[in-house]
């Protein structure tokens, strides 16, 4: 079984750079309403990489997009992602200032958040994304592509996990040892991404693998 699919989705995600983020939105939270963006948060990042592997495809083929061209240019953007990772934020930390606002403002009035902008964009984005659609193209059969969408269950129960525990592992880890886990992260993601853009280039232009 090939776990590259699950290390490289755990790199992007990375729940655990998102815990600051758990604890910030959900400050004057109930423990039910804390418990519940957990559990939203959790299935929502499930539903993103399941739809991108099951349907990732065929909306690429509906724009007449060349799965080469998707790779060099996912391959850019989870090099980009590592690049923040290695800045210490979270990968896909992309969430505007208008975003965050109206988190906030939807936060004090009791809504939940854990849709946008905390699973969409801050765990899930378009780096995720990308990178299952590329994974779905190498699928050979559905044990394969049903896998990778197991893998979006562990991502979905790492998810879980981290947002559970946010208090206790903010405590022991502290700021500096999540930006430690971040960008060691970033670094793997990055070697990733320089893989995932060269295979990208090797169809695109054959010549560059010395046929």
């Amino acid at each position: 079984m090939d776990f590259k699919p699950l290390i490289t989705l755990l790199a992007i995600v990375n729940p655990l750079a998102c815990v600051p983020f758990f604890i910030h939105y959900t400050q004057g939270f109930s423990r039910a309403q804390r418990q519940r963006t957990v559990l939203i948060s959790s299935f929502t990042a499930f539903a993103v990489i399941a739809a991108s592997a099951l349907l990732g495809l065929q909306i690429l083929e509906f724009f007449g997009i060349s799965l080469a061209s998707f790779q060099v240019g996912g391959g850019m953007l989870l090099l980009t992602s590592a690049l923040s990772m290695l800045n210490a934020q979270p990968a896909e930390a992309r969430a505007n200032a208008d975003e965050v606002q109206n988190a906030e403002a939807r936060a004090a009035v009791g809504a939940s958040i854990a849709v946008v902008p905390l699973t969409i964009p801050l765990l899930t984005g378009p780096a995720t994304m990308s990178t299952v659609v590329i994974y779905a193209e190498k699928a050979r059969d559905l044990m394969q592509l049903g896998t990778l969408v197991g893998y979006g269950v562990a991502i979905g129960l790492a998810t879980a996990l981290c947002f559970s525990m946010a208090s206790p592992i903010a405590r022991v880890l502290g700021q500096t040892g999540i930006n430690v886990m971040t960008r060691l992260m970033g670094l793997i993601l990055a070697a990733l991404a320089v893989e995932v853009m060269a295979d990208g280039l090797h169809k695109l232009f054959p010549a560059l693998g010395g046929h």
